[in-house]
């Protein structure tokens, strides 16, 4: 569909960069066969909106028969979108989903209570060199909805709304903007969007939300002159309007934000939730493995092994 925001870009240089409110250097984390980048949570930023977690992986390159092999783990208190560039993803959980994620699709998975998930390169993805190159994030769940069943939904990539326009290539992965809704369920209101910029393109963020950043994982973006590279988050101060240019290169990044929740949360190992009882709760759960007696279970067909409490 043709892209209208009915809102004026104006220029870049009218956004004065006091308007980003936090700018976040990921961090490295070695995972074993491949190294992500962590821009969420920062030290001076817990979360966008109800973004909690953000993870570049990639890009990284796989011989034939190699690929990524992560164990069951458990979660709670959150969602996660996994959305690819290159590659794919085999996702089992506990809920009985099993499928493969492959680039433009979005995998969306709500721990709840309590799920357990495995996540490996196909089969099919080994049967030759390949390379994978995504991002994962995570989405902290308000507390009415934390001690939901977990569930699942896999979203094909001509289910999600499209905005075109001169230089530009948008894909709403979650939640609304620009008058469109993705079709995932979410329990806040939010939104997650994949752009595309020719070089000089220029990209407004959308008004009606309350928090708002930018993730650039390829090329550069300019505000107030300014480059900033790949690798590269900023939040923005809430309310100021929001237009960047991409760079000589072109950009391609990922838009993200929303409404914040009513306060910060607990964070250890994969566990989000609003109290430290129910993180202590999921580590004794989890430390004595009673599968399917309890919060957790290990996903059907991928129920050999797991990754142990830390």
């Amino acid at each position: 569909m043709s892209w209208n925001p009915a809102l004026e870009p104006g220029c870049p240089d009218d956004v004065a960069l006091e308007s980003i409110e936090t700018l976040i250097v990921p961090r490295a984390r070695d995972l074993g066969s491949f190294e992500v980048m962590r821009a969420l949570p920062a030290p001076k930023r817990q979360m966008v909106g109800p973004f909690i977690f953000f993870d570049q992986a990639g890009p990284a390159e796989f011989l034939t028969g190699q690929g990524v092999d992560i164990r069951p783990h458990p979660h709670i208190g959150l969602g996660t979108v996994t959305y690819l560039y290159r590659g794919d993803f085999h996702h089992r959980d506990s809920t009985g989903a099993d499928k493969v994620v492959l680039p433009g699709e979005v995998n969306w998975m709500v721990a709840g209570k309590g799920v357990t998930h495995s996540e490996r390169t196909s089969e099919e993805g080994r049967k030759g060199p390949h390379s994978l190159f995504g991002i994962q994030t995570w989405i902290a769940l308000p507390e009415t909805h934390e001690d939901m069943a977990p569930l699942f939904e896999h979203h094909e990539k001509k289910s999600l709304p499209e905005f075109e326009d001169s230089g530009i290539h948008a894909r709403l992965i979650l939640g609304r903007a620009y008058g469109e809704r993705a079709p995932a369920t979410l329990y806040s209101d939010a939104f997650y969007l994949d752009i595309t910029l020719d070089p000089g393109a220029l990209f407004p963020l959308p008004e009606d939300h309350e928090d708002r950043g930018i993730y650039v994982t390829q090329g550069s973006i300019l505000i107030s002159g300014q480059e900033f590279p790949a690798g590269r988050m900023m939040v923005f101060r809430p309310g100021d309007k929001i237009t960047v240019a991409a760079g000589a290169q072109g950009a391609r990044i990922m838009a993200l934000g929303g409404e914040t929740l009513n306060g910060p949360r607990y964070i250890w190992w994969n566990f989000v939730a609003s109290s430290q009882e129910r993180i202590e709760q999921a580590k004794e759960e989890w430390r004595e493995a009673r599968w399917g007696q309890g919060l957790f279970n290990l996903p059907r067909g991928d129920n050999h092994e797991f990754i142990p409490l830390p």
